[in-house]
């Protein structure tokens, strides 16, 4: 209900590449669905470490598109039908093995590829639908209604449905340098969190590592203000078209 919420939201405020919606969705389905299945035989733990790694080092990169380079041109190729597919797969199962992973994942990889922010995030919003009922029907096949807690879902869901259009205007109206900057520390401090935890680091260097994360992204929101303010062209709009947009 919550991802299906954010997903109509995300549809009304045009932040949707149906291209890659339409190619994403049913090897996410089928990846959630598989990885639900199989859950109690899969060493999800192992794993986690490994694709924070990864993901991290994406987040890092992201970060400093948006950062460094002054004058950044979205780019208008589209992943093919033969990226999507394995990237959809892939990420459907690792969001049901290990808990999450499904914007984690395809959201800094579209990202890193040069496309729209705001697209990036709907698109991945309005596809999760399908891959969170793929993975829900597989664990009610493996686990049973009885290991449920109805008390959370209806929690979750209630909230979710009050924060989707919330967050779908949100994305439709900030810069896209700015979003780029956020969604890169938003990476980077989940994947962080994930590593420090997993190898049972003092929690008083995770709480330092929390603040120096949130200190580098303050940073780095100043510094990419300042290269959009620098632009010769800075008070045009953030988004001229759907095709073409250049980002600072």
């Amino acid at each position: 209900v919550t991802t299906a919420a954010s997903g109509a939201s995300h549809i009304k405020f045009g932040n949707v590449d149906k291209y890659t919606v339409s190619r994403l969705t049913l090897p996410g389905a089928i990846g959630a669905f598989v990885g639900a299945c199989f859950l109690s035989n899969l060493p999800g733990d192992v794993i986690k470490p490994y694709i924070s790694i990864f993901l991290f080092t994406l987040g890092v990169y992201i970060l400093l598109r948006f950062i460094i380079q002054k004058q950044i041109v979205t780019s208008n190729k589209r992943m093919s039908a033969k990226q999507l597919v394995p990237l959809g797969l892939f990420a459907g199962f690792v969001d049901s093995t290990g808990g999450g992973g499904w914007g984690p994942i395809t959201t800094p990889v579209l990202l890193a590829r040069g496309n729209e922010a705001r697209k990036v995030i709907g698109s991945v919003d309005t596809s999760e639908f399908p891959v969170s009922l793929a993975a829900t029907i597989g664990f009610f096949i493996s686990l049973g209604w009885e290991q449920v807690s109805w008390v959370w879902v209806f929690a979750l869901m209630l909230g979710g449905i009050v924060a989707a259009p919330i967050a779908a205007w949100l994305v439709r109206i900030v810069p896209a340098h700015l979003l780029g900057v956020l969604v890169g520390g938003l990476i980077i401090f989940t994947n962080i969190r994930t590593l420090l935890t997993t190898f049972k680091v003092d929690p008083t260097i995770i709480s330092l590592s929390y603040v120096t994360v949130g200190l580098v992204v303050i940073i780095s929101i100043f510094i990419a203000v300042r290269n959009h303010s620098n632009r010769p062209n800075a008070s045009t709009a953030e988004y001229p078209n759907d095709q073409k947009q250049m980002l600072p």
